[in-house]
């Protein structure tokens, strides 16, 4: 064994399982993320994995790793800049126990992560969320289940993973109806309800029977639902949900779709973006600004308070059929 295996067994024995208290989804995709480099490495420098030494992965050949990420393996810029984060990580960990590799380390850590265009958010409006909770066949028992599960995503903006991880237990319907769930970074939060979505999970509890413990939404068998179960629902009750609601055909509706078209509905109420931020779970408020941008209303009104004095707020309407005609032309 070389000095780069006591380095790697102490990162994710101690720094990651230990003194981070990492979640097993981070631990598996920083495992991944190394598993991958280290093959990269291996086939680059002619060394076998336990052979190589940390020297061996100066920033040249983590450079060409990241290159090969995005030509050779189509990764994206987020997929490649998280893979970049895992690397420099260990990098920053190992500083601390290897100070005679300084250098190297410090320009590995200068690599920067890649730059890329940011898409608006999308989300659904109350048109489009109303037709897409009517999609499900609510004489079947899956209907009925995939019909609360919509109305609490929707409603509630909880990711894929805190709604599949959901127990009875984590249900409130007494006064101040609830549900508690732990995010990201192992933060627990608890996220208040509607009547109307307190009323179909009740309606679903009386029907799902189990104790506290068992999963809130689970498959025929009684096991959670899985990740990939939910964007399938999610994408085939929207699939349907376009014949009440053309406007849908034009959207990729999926589970995080439904996040922001929570976040959105809190921001035209007049939610303050901090507490927006806190209800999703974010870490920083700073994250909840897309959806300032996503908005348009909000831009609209922001353009009217700006008008010179002496012109009446809004937009150019044609005065005459004519002129309107010739200005639906593009």
């Amino acid at each position: 064994m070389t000095g780069l295996a006591p380095i790697l067994q102490a990162f994710f024995t101690d720094r990651l399982a230990r003194q981070r208290d990492a979640s097993p989804h981070t631990i598996a995709a920083y495992r991944d993320t190394w598993r991958m480099l280290l093959a990269f490495a291996s086939t680059s420098t002619g060394k076998q994995p336990c052979q190589l030494e940390l020297t061996d992965l100066d920033a040249p050949l983590v450079g060409g790793f990241l290159d090969h990420l995005e030509h050779d393996r189509g990764n994206s810029p987020r997929t490649r800049n998280a893979r970049l984060s895992a690397i420099h990580s260990l990098f920053r960990y190992a500083m601390l126990r290897h100070p005679e590799h300084a250098a190297l380390i410090q320009r590995v850590l200068a690599i920067p992560p890649a730059r890329f265009e940011k898409a608006t958010v999308s989300f659904l409006t109350r048109e489009e969320a109303e037709a897409l909770l009517a999609a499900p066949d609510r004489t079947r028992w899956t209907g009925r289940r995939d019909h609360a599960l919509l109305a609490l995503a929707v409603q509630t903006g909880l990711r894929v993973s805190e709604l599949t991880a959901l127990t009875r237990a984590d249900v409130h319907l007494g006064p101040g109806p609830h549900v508690r769930c732990t995010g990201k970074g192992r933060k627990e939060r608890c996220t208040p309800i509607t009547t109307q979505v307190a009323r179909a999970l009740r309606a679903w509890l009386d029907e799902r029977g189990g104790g506290p413990a068992d999963p809130l939404f689970p498959t025929s068998r009684g096991q959670p639902l899985s990740r990939d179960a939910v964007e399938l629902l999610v994408a085939r009750h929207a699939k349907t949900a376009q014949a009440a609601c053309p406007p849908l055909r034009g959207k990729t509706v999926s589970p995080h779709v439904l996040r922001h078209t929570a976040a959105m509905a809190l921001l035209h109420a007049g939610t303050d973006i901090t507490v927006i931020a806190l209800w999703l779970g974010h870490e920083r408020a700073e994250t909840a600004q897309i959806y300032i941008h996503a908005d348009q209303t909000l831009k609209q009104r922001a353009l009217d308070r700006t008008t010179p004095p002496g012109i009446r707020p809004g937009r150019y309407r044609p005065p005459d059929k004519l002129l309107a005609f010739l200005e639906q032309l593009t």
